[in-house]
């Protein structure tokens, strides 16, 4: 929230995008001022009819599922234009953020600050919540806060997406191609994406399963990390790795209900690695820094699970599922991280006595998510 309001405070508008059901409705109540469901006809309606008073107030004016009003934005613009130096003026909510975006870079430019909310992330539960956070994932009525919810609330809500949502918001498939390419998806997290194998399990060339993922991680549920390319003398990974973005929703779609089932999965590896990974990008949108995040790999085996580049220094974060890692591991780390010219290596796992040197940092997920705070 701390965020949000330092972004009200230096822009006539600000848009928080985020994932259905994350707490952007309670987050903008707790703002306070006026507020406007847009995908209501009648509060559409009833803003159209106070408008222009509206605009003359001081008094914040939040609007909610902005992207189904698309006709609101070029009021925004004017009313922003008339009085440019005014801040706090407008919260926009979205929960899809291409079809949001395309109209604020349309309408909007320049006069409008983006913050990305996601779901609970480890700082703000106690830190024993950690094995709850990563098995139920961090939707508030998601299992977080109540452990029985977690496997009906799932179901329900990826079936109001498949069924609703994304057919409302232009995806064109039929549900049951999407409900299958969900659950395909979820069997790749961790893995590069390769549209093409897709395409022929779902019967699709593969531009159109590309477009159609492009409407997954539009709706906040999966994020494409992208390889990082540097002038070595070694063949590099080039396509994407794809990570369903909570926890929870990839445990229910792959069938596990509890903490002793995850660890007997073969992939619980990658789930760990696509938590970590996920809490570490939302940690750093929720405190306004930004890096440019890649993964990378040599056709020799050489792997970094997360590159962050900040611009004048770059750090090669490994993600490992232990609590007792091993020698062989930090030498690796060390000799892959020498090839993209690291300044910091960082392994995180579930350690209990951290290293911090000026090079090594060797961290539990608490401590890591601590120092990018």
């Amino acid at each position: 929230m701390n965020l949000v309001w330092r972004r009200v405070d230096m822009f006539p508008a600000v848009a928080i995008l985020g994932p259905r059901q994350c707490g952007k409705t309670t987050l903008a109540k707790q703002l306070g001022g006026a507020y406007f469901d847009l995908e209501q006809q009648g509060v559409r309606a009833m803003l159209d009819a106070q408008w222009d008073k509206l605009v003359r107030g001081q008094e914040l004016i939040v609007l909610d599922e902005a992207q189904s009003a698309p006709e609101v934005f070029p009021r925004l613009r004017g009313a922003i234009d008339e009085s440019p130096g005014q801040k706090g003026r407008f919260l926009l909510l979205g929960s899809v953020s291409p079809a949001l975006m395309r109209t604020v870079s349309e309408s909007l430019a320049g006069r409008l600050a983006i913050v990305e909310l996601s779901p609970f992330i480890l700082p703000e539960l106690p830190p024993d919540r950690l094995d709850d956070l990563w098995l139920r994932g961090g939707y508030p009525q998601g299992g977080i806060l109540d452990a029985e919810m977690f496997g009906p609330w799932q179901d329900s809500y990826l079936k109001a997406l498949v069924q609703r949502d994304l057919p409302a918001w232009g995806l064109p498939a039929k549900p049951q191609v999407t409900e299958r390419l969900v659950r395909m998806s979820a069997a790749l997290h961790g893995q590069t994406f390769n549209a093409s194998r897709l395409g022929s399990a779902l019967s699709l060339d593969s531009k159109t399963v590309a477009s159609y993922c492009d409407y997954l991680e539009g709706a906040f549920l999966i994020r494409r990390v992208q390889p990082y390319f540097t002038n070595i003398r070694k063949r590099l990974a080039k396509s994407a790795k794809v990570f369903w973005r909570d926890s929870g929703l990839l445990h229910f779609l792959m069938g596990v209900g509890g903490l002793e089932q995850l660890f007997s999965q073969p992939w619980v590896g990658h789930s760990w690695e696509g938590f970590v990974i996920e809490q570490t990008l939302a940690t750093l949108a929720a405190v306004g820094k930004m890096a440019q995040a890649c993964f990378f790999r040599t056709a020799d085996g050489y792997e970094l699970d997360l590159v962050l580049d900040w611009g004048v220094e770059r750090w090669a974060v490994e993600i490992k599922l232990t609590s007792d890692p091993s020698r062989e591991i930090m030498d690796r780390l060390n000799r892959t991280a020498r090839m993209i010219e690291a300044s910091r290596r960082i392994l995180i796992c579930r350690t209990a006595h951290p290293i911090d040197t000026d090079t090594l940092l060797v961290t539990d997920l608490a401590g890591w998510l601590e120092r990018l705070r």
